[in-house]
């Protein structure tokens, strides 16, 4: 099969016949403008902006501000991250081979068109729909569109659907259904966005803002019928007072800081070269609590070396048949590269079959004739020896002795059988199978695993070992690196099939050998089944079900493009020591949001309760847009912009909600009393200057909004005792400056009333620190009670 012609190609483009499913990593700009827009938030400020443009001075239509304000912020940060996540997926994407006048080259996926011949090998993802054309042992794994696990053995002429991909064999297809067309096209694409939902932050937010939302409709009619009644029928003071009451019940930055600091922690992430697939994954490996590793390209280099080869049978060509066994494998792995580099392909020797690695068989092999008329045509298998020979065959001794020192072994074994025969049942069950020679093959340690795995133990994330390989050889490296657990490796052909027995030993152990590809799935859920939040790195098709089941999985960018498409985070230069930068940005999001909603939150309960009291009392309410705006600006809006970007490596926990409710539930009743406490006071000094009491409440308000900001700053860093010096400060130039007294309508008359305005504050602010310190004991109880769960079930 030649493939196309250039001229035929270019008549399929022309007649649109072309792969044109763009697989993008992030929103269009079109999308991001419109997401970023049309949001609940910017619909109810939206609204109240215009009502309040139709009946009050600009002043008090600052906070429409607020609505150009989150939608640029937002769309910039957001293409920002589209720049940065399109120019690493165009590095990252998986490029399929097509066979083009005779010549085979990789392509893009968009390059495809119809009737091209693909060529397919171990590892690869099918891009579109097609019928087969050639096979050579061809298995592909059909699991993340059927869900059945089984690889399924191809022949010429059957289907292959977009979406599967390789795990042993070679082949090539002919291209029947592209674009759009294709079975898994419309469901690759949507996986691969760009996205902000399916988190807990974002859920949490969203809740709020949900009952938000309902809250302000009956809120506003409840202010205008009491702001109407106390005013004297004067309907534009009433509307602007209504306005006030509820435009600070929308928490309107909480959902745009969100966005951006995941739109920064993209781009930061992006510039280490970790490509985030899926947004929340920022978030989930922050939340993780179980990291597998696998131990090949992962905690070792992918790149081996040949070290030994050790004669077993004197007689056998064990150097010119490993060599042989290296020509004809078109896509080896990386034990086969080793020994390629070690051992070129002699002249004279003649493939008559051959079959390619499996992980599920463990072994590769071929059918080969030696140079000379007296050659004798033999069958010759190189793979895993526990897979070649029986147990308690004596050659299994001389492999636990070299893989206990960390050392690959690989066993060349000759078969008196037929390698058709060899494929219809185990090897360890077959006669005839004389061992050849022990491979010995050194792995490389990465250079970074152990400052990462230090930092996982440091963090309280518990890493567990799955591979495989031989658990001796496992357990070894494990060790070099101070691994926990490392004496005592299981070999996972031992592993109860029932659940809560594989649980319990999955919780016990950390380092794991000889697990199959099932197994490694089977250990996911076992470990999730005990509430553990689990990440997976790998980079072998053997990884793929475990990838797909975990609750993050990270790929390696030189693993295969089946990993890489079920990976929400791949590391594009194979660097480990890069999941501790994410998981720092995943806990700088998920603490910084949380700091920032406390200020939020309490922002909108104090709003309700200030709301429920002036209907309730029947006074005016006792602020204008305008004083809020400033409010909210100083003591929220600014610092927690500032806040949302700061570095923090606190622990990421569970209960979002719960826990700023727990701060700004009494934060804003404190706030709330306060300020109504010194309205009414006023109200008595000033018998009727509505400006004077506005701004006492106004000074009252702010300072306890201040204290709470000099709360959630906690622990002071110079720049966050600046930031609120700042704020303090820029409060009293708006006091002191007369232009900014008329433009805010702020002027403190006398003495009395504005001390007991901070008398008032500064009880607030007292009780505030009490509630603090008991949430932060009840947090830390919280926080040890955990951790001292963690260490019974991991004993």
């Amino acid at each position: 099969m030649q493939g196309l012609t250039a001229a035929e190609v270019a008549e399929r483009v022309a007649a649109g016949q072309v792969n044109d499913v763009p697989v993008r990593s992030s929103r269009s700009i079109k999308e991001i403008v419109r997401g970023n827009l049309f949001t609940r938030i910017n619909a109810i400020v939206g609204v109240l902006f215009v009502i309040i443009l139709a009946v009050g001075p600009v002043q008090d239509a600052l906070f429409g501000g607020v609505i150009l304000a989150n939608t640029l912020i937002g769309v910039i940060q957001e293409v920002r991250a589209k720049r940065t996540l399109d120019q690493l997926a165009i590095v990252g994407e998986s490029r399929p081979t097509v066979r083009r006048d005779g010549v085979a080259a990789p392509v893009t996926a968009e390059q495809l068109v119809l009737d091209d011949i693909v060529e397919l090998g171990p590892g690869d993802k099918i891009a579109v729909d097609g019928t087969l054309v050639e096979t050579a042992d061809l298995e592909v794994d059909e699991s993340l569109l059927t869900g059945e696990a089984d690889p399924v053995v191809k022949q010429p002429g059957d289907p292959v659907m977009s979406g599967s991909f390789v795990v042993a064999g070679s082949g090539a297809f002919a291209a029947t259904r592209v674009g759009r067309d294709a079975y898994a096209a419309q469901l690759a694409e949507e996986a691969s966005k760009f996205t902000l939902i399916s988190s807990e932050l974002r859920g949490g937010i969203n809740t709020i803002l949900k009952f938000v939302t309902y809250a302000i409709i009956p809120a506003g009619i409840a202010l205008i019928i009491s702001q109407l009644t106390v005013g004297k029928d004067d309907m534009p003071e009433a509307i602007r007072r209504m306005v006030a009451g509820l435009v600070p019940m929308v928490p309107e930055g909480l959902v745009l800081l969100t966005s951006v600091a995941f739109a920064v922690g993209v781009v930061r992430l992006g510039k280490k070269r970790c490509l985030v697939q899926e947004l929340p994954a920022i978030e989930g490996l922050a939340r993780v609590d179980v990291v597998c590793l696998d131990k090949t390209g992962t905690l070792t280099e992918t790149a081996m070396d040949v070290s030994e080869i050790r004669a077993l049978d004197p007689d056998a060509p064990a150097e010119a048949v490993l060599g042989v066994l290296g020509s004809a494998d078109e896509r080896p792995n990386s034990s086969m590269q080793a020994i390629i580099d070690a051992y070129p392909a002699p002249d004279g020797w003649t493939v008559c079959d051959s079959s390619p690695f499996s992980s599920a068989r463990r072994w590769s092999g071929a059918t080969l004739k030696p140079p000379g008329p007296d050659g004798e045509t033999a069958t010759w298998l190189l793979g895993a020896p526990d897979a070649l020979l029986p147990a308690g065959h004596p050659v299994l001794e001389q492999v636990d002795e070299r893989g206990a020192l960390g050392l690959r072994v690989l066993l060349l074994v000759r078969s008196t059988g037929t390698l058709r025969e060899a494929l219809d049942r185990p090897l360890t069950e077959a006669e005839g199978v004389t061992p050849a020679a022990l491979v010995i093959i050194e792995q490389r340690i990465r250079k970074e695993a152990p400052a990462t795995l230090r930092y996982f133990a440091d963090q309280g994330v518990a890493a567990k070992v799955i591979s495989g390989d031989n658990a001796l050889s496992v357990g070894a490296v494990a060790r070099g690196l101070d691994f926990p657990g490392a004496e005592h490796p299981v070999d996972a052909r031992t592993l109860p099939e029932d659940p809560e027995e594989l649980a319990d030993i999955a919780e016990r152990n950390s380092v794991f050998g000889r697990v199959g590809p099932q197994q490694k799935r089977a250990l996911v859920q076992a470990l999730q089944s005990r509430g553990h939040t689990v990440a997976m790195t790998g980079d072998g098709v053997n990884d793929v079900l475990a990838l797909k089941d975990s609750d993050i999985g990270v790929a390696m960018g030189d693993g295969s493009p089946a990993t890489r498409s079920v990976a929400q985070l791949v590391l594009l230069d194979n660097n480990f020591s890069v999941l501790p930068s994410v998981v720092a940005e995943g806990r700088r999001v998920i603490g910084n949001i949380e700091r920032v909603a406390n200020l939020f939150l309490t922002k909108t309960v104090y709003s309700v309760l200030l709301a429920i009291l002036v209907v309730v009392a029947q006074v005016p309410y006792p602020f204008l847009p305008r004083h809020l705006t400033l409010i909210g600006s100083l003591s929220i809006g600014i610092p927690a912009f500032f806040l949302a970007l700061a570095p923090n490596a606190e622990r990421a926990r569970t209960g979002f909600v719960k826990r700023v409710l727990r701060f700004a539930l009494p934060g804003g009743l404190l706030a709330a009393a306060a300020t109504f406490g010194s309205y009414l006071s006023a109200r008595g000094t000033y018998d009727g200057n509505l400006e004077a009491e506005t701004s006492a409440a106004t000074l009252t308000l702010f300072l306890v909004a201040l204290w709470a900001l000099a709360i959630i700053a906690r622990p002071y860093t110079w720049w966050r005792i600046g930031l609120v010096l700042t704020m303090a400060a820029s409060f009293g130039v708006v006091l002191v400056v007369p232009f900014l007294q008329e433009f805010f309508q702020l002027e403190l008359v006398g003495v009395r009333a504005p001390w007991v305005a901070v008398g008032f504050a500064a009880v607030a602010g007292l009780l505030l620190e009490a509630a603090w310190a008991v949430l932060r004991r009840r947090t830390a109880a919280g926080d040890k009670a955990d951790d001292d769960m963690r260490a019974r079930s991991e004993q």
